[in-house]
């Protein structure tokens, strides 16, 4: 009998065919320097690269976790509207286009609402999800600006937003477009009950988002290097056929052009919203 055939070479594939320990997702690759980082380490430094400080997009849950006091909170229920209330269908029917996202995570759609304590302000925060179908706006995303609204005005409570989205969602037509004047009657309804109303600009706000109610904060700030616009560069630039100025669109272009108040580093924002609410809820800290 063949030692190697029958001893060595049953050991070897054994060893080859066991499943592996290790997992695939150990690493992250940045998308703006192009840097490898241990994705533990930077998730814990909130995805935002240690190297070029580039700031990744996050989930709501991630938001929730790291702005709420020791992240503690309760997420909101918000309500279920008509899947599909046009009966789309491009490339893929409307219906099997939501499944698919839903299955990618335990969000029914593009917006999360929670309530909780930032230092000693009870706070409503709205997060938008950029990975649900773009972070696109239809009547879901509506109902939850509205539920977030209703929630702060009842409770006495500040209302911030994180906005991300894609712009309005196609699939629903002329329907998505009514959120933007329903987002903005929400808004004024906050405002109306002398409540604090902070937005917070991440990459990439557009569209109906940013013509609604991502422009109409009290105090707007933004994440660095965030797009923020209705129309994109590109479009622009194909449309007037000329070379726009670097970083056209981007949080420090807006802000030096006194489009939004300020840019804060995602590692810093909680200290500031903190801030920020109590003097505008008349709480300054204590010495």
């Amino acid at each position: 009998m063949n030692w190697i055939t029958n001893f060595v070479r049953p050991k070897i594939r054994a060893v080859l065919d066991k499943k592996k320990d290790t997992p695939d997702n150990l690493w992250h690759k940045c998308c703006g320097c192009g840097q490898l980082l241990y994705l533990k380490d930077f998730l814990a430094v909130q995805s935002v690269c240690p190297h070029c400080g580039f700031h990744e997009r996050v989930a709501p849950k991630t938001r929730f976790e790291h702005l709420f006091n020791d992240g503690d909170y309760s997420l909101i229920d918000l309500p279920a509207p008509k899947d599909d209330p046009l009966k789309f269908r491009d490339q893929k029917k409307y219906t099997d286009r939501l499944k698919a996202a839903r299955s990618k995570g335990d969000v029914r759609d593009a917006i999360s609402v929670a309530y909780g304590q930032m230092g000693e302000i009870n706070t409503v925060i709205a997060v938008q999800n950029f990975m649900f179908m773009g972070g696109s706006m239809g009547m879901a995303v509506g109902d939850g600006i509205i539920a977030a609204a209703q929630h702060a005005v009842a409770e006495k409570s500040p209302l911030v937003i994180f906005t991300a989205a894609g712009g309005a969602r196609m699939q629903e037509g002329i329907l998505s477009l009514m959120q933007m004047p329903r987002t903005t009657v929400a808004v004024e309804m906050v405002k109306d009950a002398g409540l604090p109303y902070i937005v917070v600009l991440t990459d990439p706000t557009t569209g109906g988002v940013t013509a609604s109610f991502a422009m109409l904060g009290d105090i707007q700030i933004a994440e660095p290097n965030a797009l923020i616009c209705f129309a994109g560069p590109r479009v622009i630039k194909d449309t007037i056929r000329e070379e726009l100025p670097e970083g056209f669109q981007r949080s420090e272009y807006l802000f030096e052009h006194g489009m939004i108040d300020m840019i804060v580093h995602r590692h810093d924002l909680r200290a500031r919203l903190v801030q920020l609410l109590g003097l505008l809820m008349k709480r300054p800290k204590a010495a």
